[in-house]
C-alpha cells in the first residue's frame, strides 16, 4: 500500500514532523479538536491531561481485566472472574494521587477508590454473566491490545502525521470474517442516532490502521457496551453495535473523517493558529479550561508536560501568546482571573494560591486531623516538610490521606517517614514529595572523609555516605529504572573509590557502559559474559588466597546489571566442573569481606525471581531509584515509595547507617570532569 510519507528516510521524516505541533493524529484528537478545540490544545499539545473521575478509572481497570481475559483465551485458558477482579483492583490501587478527579460525590481520593472499585467489579460480573454476547460470534483470537502507529490515506488523501491507534481485540468469526472489536464500559448506553455516526468514525480509523499494518481486510467492527448502572426492566447489561464493512460504507465514513482530520491537521501545521474554547463543551471542566488559558498567558514552556522533540517549536508558540498578552492585558488582571477560575473547579486544591504548606494543613483538617507545618525543608528534587501534630492526634491515622495530599499539591504521590524525624531538638512526622528540579548537586571531593564513599545529601543537608571500613555494610544493591540515576551514581562511587585510594576496582558490565574506564590505572574492566564469569572465579580463588594467608586487599567489586548476566551465564553441564556466576557471586558476597572485598551490584529489574530474599541478606545497602511500580519498590526496599520519585538522582536508600530510609538527592559528575 503506497504512501508518499511512510518510506521517508530518517532525516527527511524528522524535517517533515518538526513542522507540526503533535507528532501523530488519533480518532479521539480528531473528535476532542471537533468538539472543543482548546481542549485538545491543553490535552496534546502542552500535555495537560484532565484528572480521572472513579467512572473513568474504573472503565480503565475493566479495559485491564479484558486484556487478559482475552490473552487467556487466545491461549486456549479462561480467566476466572476471581482473577479479573484483582486485575482490576490492583490497576485501580496504582493510580497515582494527582490522577484523581475530586467531585461532590467522591470528594476524597478514598472515596474514589472505593467508587471506582465498586463500578469495575460491576463491570466484570456483567461481562463474565453476558460473555455470550463476545463468544456467541467468535471462533477464533487473532490479537489483543494491538498499538499502531501508521501512516494512512483518508478519503484520497495522504495523511502527513502517522495515525496512533489501540485496537481492543481482533477476532475471526464463525463464519470467516475478521472482527475488529472494541470495549465500551459506560453509565448510560450511547443513543442509536449519535452511535450511528461516532461509532463509524472510529471504526474506519481502525480499519485502515490494521489493514495498513498487516494487509488483512476488515469485514466488520463491533462497540460492546457495558452499563454498569443496572437497568431497571431486568435486560441484558451488555449491548453490541456492528459496522458492517462493504465500499460504500467505507467511502462514506472516510468522507466524514476526513473534514475535521484536515482542519486538524492544518492548526497544528501552524504555530500562530488560535484554538477556539468551546463553552458549551460538556465533556470537559469550564474552570479547568479558563486555568489552562490562564497559564498559557504568564507561564514558561518549562511549566508544562510537553513532549520533549515539540519543545522548541511549542515554546516560541508560547512567547507569541505572552507577548500579545502582556501587551493587552496586565498580569495582575490575569492573576486575578486565574483566581476566579480555580474558585470553580470544587475540591481541587492543586489550583488554588494556597502555599504547600497551607494545602497540606487544609486537606489533613478537612479530616480532623490537626497539624501544623512547623520546617519545610528544600531538596534538589524534593521538599521535605516537618509536621507538628496536636495533642490527641493519632499519627497512623494521617497516613491513610497521604494520596488525598498528594492530589491537592498535585503531585504523583507523597511519601510519609515511618518513624519520627527528630530536628533541632524535637519530634516531627516527616512528609516529602518530588518537585521540578532547577539545579543539580555537582560532584565534590571535598565531600570524601576517609572511606566513607558519598552518594549525595539529604533534605537536611547530610551527606548520605557508603562506609567502605564499616562491616556492616560491606555490600550495596542499586536499582532503578533508564534515567532514574542508577548509573550516574556507580559512576561517582567509582570516581570516590579512586580518590579514597582502594588497591582495585573491578568493573563487570555485560552492557558496556563503563568501558571508559578500561584506560585508568587500578581499574579493570570485563564486558563480554565468558570474560565476565572467569573474572568473578579469578575472584573467588584471589579472596580464598587473602583469607588463608590472613591478608587483605581493599577490592571494589561494580557489578552492573548482574541480574542479566546472571541470566546469560553458563549453567548444568555447560559448567564443565567450575561453579556457576550466580554461585560465585554469592561465595564473594558471604566471606568476601573479611578479606576487603566491597561489592555494589545494580539492576534495572526489581523481581522478586532477581532479588530475592537471601540475595537482600547480602546485601545490607540497598539504594532504590525510581521504578515503574509500588511493587518494585517493596521488592527493593521492603516499602513504596521509589515508584513516585522524580527521577535524575531522586532516590530511597535503606542502611543500617540510618535509622530509617532517606531519601536523598545522588551527586552528579559531568563527563568533562572525569579524570
Amino acid at each position: 500500500m503506497s504512501h508518499q510519507y511512510r518510506d521517508l528516510p530518517p532525516e527527511q521524516m524528522e524535517e517533515l514532523l518538526s513542522r507540526f505541533l503533535v507528532n501523530s493524529w488519533s480518532y479521539s484528537r480528531v473528535t476532542t479538536f471537533s468538539r472543543n478545540e482548546k481542549a485538545f490544545e491543553m490535552s496534546y499539545i502542552f500535555g495537560m491531561k484532565g484528572k480521572s473521575s472513579a467512572t473513568t478509572v474504573a472503565g480503565q481497570a475493566y479495559h485491564e481485566a479484558l486484556q487478559m481475559y482475552f490473552k487467556w483465551m487466545k491461549q486456549g485458558k479462561t480467566l476466572e472472574i476471581v482473577d479479573m477482579e484483582t486485575i482490576a483492583f490492583n490497576y485501580i490501587d496504582e493510580v497515582k494521587g494527582n490522577w484523581w478527579k475530586l467531585q461532590k460525590t467522591t470528594p476524597t481520593v478514598e472515596e474514589c477508590r472505593i467508587k471506582a472499585t465498586t463500578i469495575a467489579n460491576t463491570l466484570i460480573k456483567n461481562f463474565v454473566g453476558e460473555i455470550s454476547t463476545y463468544t456467541n460470534d467468535i471462533a477464533e483470537v487473532l490479537d489483543v491490545e494491538m498499538r499502531f502507529e501508521e501512516f494512512l490515506t483518508i478519503n484520497g488523501v495522504d495523511i502527513p502525521l502517522p495515525c496512533h491507534a489501540l485496537v481492543d481485540l481482533v477476532v475471526k468469526t464463525k463464519t470467516g470474517k475478521i472482527a475488529i472489536i472494541d470495549h465500551k464500559s459506560k453509565t448510560t448506553y450511547t443513543e442509536d442516532d449519535v452511535i450511528g455516526l461516532s461509532i463509524g468514525l472510529q471504526a474506519i480509523t481502525y480499519i485502515k490502521c490494521f489493514e495498513s499494518k498487516t494487509g488483512c481486510s476488515v469485514d466488520e467492527v463491533w462497540f460492546i457496551e457495558n452499563k454498569h448502572s443496572q437497568n431497571k426492566d431486568k435486560t441484558a447489561q451488555l449491548r453490541k453495535f456492528v459496522v458492517e464493512v462493504d465500499d460504500a460504507t467505507r467511502k462514506l465514513y472516510e468522507a466524514l473523517l476526513y473534514e475535521p482530520l484536515r482542519k486538524l491537521i492544518s492548526a497544528v501545521n501552524d504555530p500562530d493558529y488560535v484554538y477556539i474554547i468551546n463553552d458549551n463543551d460538556n465533556f470537559i471542566d469550564r474552570a479547568e479550561m479558563y486555568d489552562f488559558w490562564c497559564r498559557t498567558q504568564i507561564s514558561e514552556v518549562e511549566d508544562f508536560n510537553i513532549d520533549e522533540s515539540k519543545r522548541e517549536l511549542v515554546g516560541k508558540r508560547l512567547k507569541k501568546i505572552r507577548d500579545a498578552s502582556s501587551a493587552m492585558i496586565s498580569p495582575a488582571v490575569i492573576k486575578q482571573f486565574k483566581e476566579n477560575a480555580a474558585s470553580f473547579i470544587a475540591y481541587d486544591l492543586s489550583h488554588t494560591n494556597m502555599t504547600q504548606a497551607e494545602k497540606i494543613e487544609h486537606v489533613l483538617r478537612s479530616f480532623a486531623i490537626m497539624v501544623k507545618v512547623a520546617h519545610k525543608l528544600e531538596g534538589y528534587s524534593s521538599d521535605t516538610f516537618l509536621l507538628e501534630i496536636s495533642a490527641g492526634v493519632k499519627i497512623a491515622s494521617m497516613y491513610s490521606h497521604r494520596l488525598d495530599i498528594a492530589n491537592a499539591l498535585d503531585v504523583s504521590s507523597v511519601r510519609f517517614s515511618e518513624n519520627l524525624v527528630v530536628y533541632q531538638g524535637k519530634s516531627y512526622v516527616s512528609i516529602d514529595f518530588a518537585k521540578k528540579r532547577d539545579s543539580d548537586l555537582i560532584f565534590d571531593e571535598s565531600a570524601l572523609q576517609g572511606k566513607r564513599l558519598p552518594l549525595g545529601k539529604d533534605n537536611f543537608g547530610n551527606t548520605i555516605v557508603w562506609d567502605l571500613a564499616n562491616h556492616s555494610t560491606p555490600h550495596v544493591l542499586v536499582c532503578g529504572a533508564t534515567g532514574s540515576g542508577k548509573s550516574v551514581l556507580v559512576e561517582n562511587t567509582i570516581e570516590y573509590a579512586l580518590l579514597a585510594g582502594v588497591d582495585e576496582v573491578v568493573i563487570l558490565d555485560p552492557k558496556y557502559e563503563f568501558t571508559d574506564y578500561s584506560r585508568r590505572s587500578g581499574v579493570s574492566v570485563s564486558n563480554d559474559i565468558d570474560d565476565i564469569e572467569l573474572k568473578m572465579l579469578m575472584l573467588v580463588e584471589q579472596m580464598n588466597d587473602l583469607v588463608k594467608s590472613g591478608k587483605k586487599r581493599n577490592t571494589l567489586v561494580v557489578f552492573d546489571e548482574f541480574a542479566d548476566a546472571v541470566a546469560q551465564s553458563a549453567k548444568g553441564k555447560e559448567l564443565s566442573g567450575y561453579k556457576s556466576l550466580e554461585e560465585n557471586l554469592r561465595i564473594l558476597l558471604q566471606k568476601g569481606r573479611s578479606s576487603g572485598f566491597r561489592i555494589m551490584a545494580a539492576t534495572q529489574r526489581a523481581s522478586v525471581k532477581v532479588i530475592t530474599g537471601d540475595a537482600k541478606v547480602n546485601f545490607p545497602v540497598q539504594i532504590c531509584f525510581r521504578v515503574p511500580k509500588e511493587s518494585d519498590s517493596r521488592v527493593v526496599l521492603d516499602e513504596t515509595g521509589a515508584e513516585s520519585l522524580a527521577g535524575k538522582g531522586d532516590g530511597l536508600i535503606k542502611s543500617p547507617e540510618y535509622s530509617e530510609t532517606v531519601r536523598f538527592q545522588a551527586f552528579y559528575k559531568p563527563k568533562m570532569q572525569t579524570a
